[in-house]
C-alpha cells in the first residue's frame, strides 16, 4: 500500500519548515563563507522561528535586528553576534540596546553624534548610507530602500558631515529578493562610488535582499565579486539576508473548507492571504502552489480564497490537473520568510501552527495558537 503523503492528515493551517531544504540552503551559504571569508547574518525581520535557531547557528554568524525587541531576541536565543539598525533610536531604548547588541548602526550623522558618547569600548559602530542604487524583483518602490525621498540611510551628498573616525562599518541595504546581478551591481557601485570613505572603515555590510538560494542565483559570480572587493579595499564583508537563507525552505499548508461558485469556481481555504501571507496583498506576490499552474495551464481553474470578511483576501487564480474538492490540501511553497513574522489575527482568524518536517519524514507540531493569541492582542 502506498504511503500517505505527510501533509494529508495534518491539522491546518500550518507553517511547515522543511529541515532537508534548510540544510541544503545552509550548505550553500557555508560554501560562500568558506570561499570569501565573509560573514552572514540572519535578518530576523524576515524569519524568526527560534526553535530553528540552533540549526541556523551552525553556519550563520549572528542576527541583525530592526530595533530593541529583535536585538533582545537575537541575544537571548541565537547566541552569536547581534547587529541592530533603526531609522531612529529612542533615547530610552539605547541602554538596553547596548546590553543586547554588539554592532549598532545609525541612520544619519545626527543620530551618530547624539548616541556616540553613550557607547563605550567593545562595540562596533556602523553608519547606514543610501547608495542611490537598487535592483529589486518585487514590490517596486514599496520595497525599494533607495526610492525617492527614502528615509533609509545617509545620502551621498551628506557624507562629508560624518565623523568617520567614529565609524567602523559602512552599511548599505538596497536590494529585495535580488539575484546575483543585483548583488554584484551593488558591490561594484559601492566600490566605485564610495571608495574614499571605505578607507576609513574596517567593514562593509551589504545588507539583505540577496536571494542566495534561488536556483537562478550564480554564487560563483557573487563570490568573485566579494573577493575582488575585499582585495581592493582591505575590508571585512557582511551579508545579512533573511529570505535568501530560508528561500523555498518550507510551506504554508491549508485545507479546502468549501467549494463556492460565482462566475468561476472558488476554493475557500482555512488559510488567509491577508493574515498569513501578507506579501500577496501588499506586493502582489504570487505564492507558488505544489501541483498547480497559472490560469489555463491545467484543465481546472480556481480562485484560492481566504476565510475572512475582507473582499480582497485572495491568493490568486490557479489551475489544477484534477478538480478540487472539500478537504483537499493546498501547499504554498517558499512560505517561511515574511509570512509568520507579519501574520495577524484580523477578524479572529486563527494563526497557523508552527511545524517541522524532519529529514526522516517525521512531522512535528512545535507550537499552536488558540483563542488567547487573539484575545491577548485586544
Amino acid at each position: 500500500m502506498p504511503t500517505q503523503p505527510w501533509y494529508e492528515s495534518i491539522p491546518t493551517p500550518a507553517y511547515v519548515a522543511d529541515i532537508s531544504a534548510l540544510r541544503r540552503n545552509l550548505d550553500r551559504i557555508a560554501h560562500v563563507k568558506e570561499k570569501t571569508g565573509c560573514q552572514v547574518l540572519l535578518a530576523t525581520k524576515a524569519f524568526a522561528r527560534v526553535d530553528l535557531f540552533p540549526l541556523l547557528a551552525e553556519v550563520l554568524d549572528g542576527t541583525t535586528a530592526s530595533g530593541l525587541y529583535e536585538a533582545r531576541l537575537g541575544h537571548e536565543t541565537f547566541g552569536k553576534q547581534v547587529h541592530v539598525y533603526a531609522p531612529a533610536f529612542r533615547d530610552q531604548d539605547m541602554p538596553d540596546i547596548l546590553r543586547y547588541a554588539d554592532h549598532i548602526y545609525f541612520n544619519s550623522p545626527s543620530q551618530l553624534n547624539h548616541f556616540r558618547p553613550q557607547i563605550g569600548t567593545g562595540k562596533h559602530i556602523g553608519l547606514r548610507v543610501n547608495p542611490g542604487y537598487s535592483l529589486s524583483t518585487v514590490g517596486g518602490d514599496l520595497y525599494n530602500p533607495c526610492a525617492p525621498h527614502s528615509r533609509f540611510g545617509t545620502p551621498a551628498d551628506q557624507l562629508g558631515d560624518v565623523n568617520w573616525d567614529a565609524v567602523d562599518i559602512f552599511h548599505v541595504h538596497a536590494l529585495c529578493e535580488s539575484r546575483h546581478d543585483g548583488s554584484i551591481g551593488l558591490i561594484q557601485h559601492v566600490s566605485k562610488t564610495f571608495a574614499p570613505y571605505l578607507k576609513s572603515v574596517k567593514t562593509v555590510n551589504f545588507g539583505g535582499g540577496h536571494l542566495l538560494n534561488h536556483p537562478d542565483y550564480d554564487l560563483s559570480a557573487l563570490m568573485d565579486a566579494i573577493n575582488r572587493f575585499r582585495d581592493k579595499h582591505d575590508v571585512a564583508v557582511f551579508l545579512e539576508p533573511g529570505g535568501g537563507i530560508v528561500y523555498n525552505g518550507g510551506y504554508l499548508v491549508a485545507t479546502v473548507l468549501d467549494m463556492h461558485h460565482n462566475g468561476m469556481p472558488i476554493a475557500i481555504l482555512d488559510a488567509s492571504a491577508s493574515c498569513h501571507h501578507p506579501d500577496v496583498i501588499e506586493a502582489g506576490y504570487r505564492a507558488p502552489v505544489i501541483g498547480a499552474g497559472q490560469a489555463g495551464e491545467h484543465p481546472y481553474d480556481y480562485i484560492l480564497a481566504g476565510n475572512t470578511c475582507m473582499t480582497g483576501d485572495i491568493f490568486g487564480t490557479y489551475s489544477f490537473a484534477d478538480p478540487l474538492k472539500k478537504g483537499d490540501k493546498i501547499l504554498f511553497t517558499d512560505a517561511l520568510h515574511y509570512t509568520f513574522v507579519k501574520s495577524t489575527v484580523f477578524n479572529g482568524t486563527p494563526l497557523p501552527d508552527f511545524a517541522t518536517l524532519h529529514e526522516n519524514g517525521h512531522y512535528e507540531v512545535v507550537k499552536t495558537f488558540g483563542y488567547d493569541a487573539f484575545r491577548g492582542r485586544l
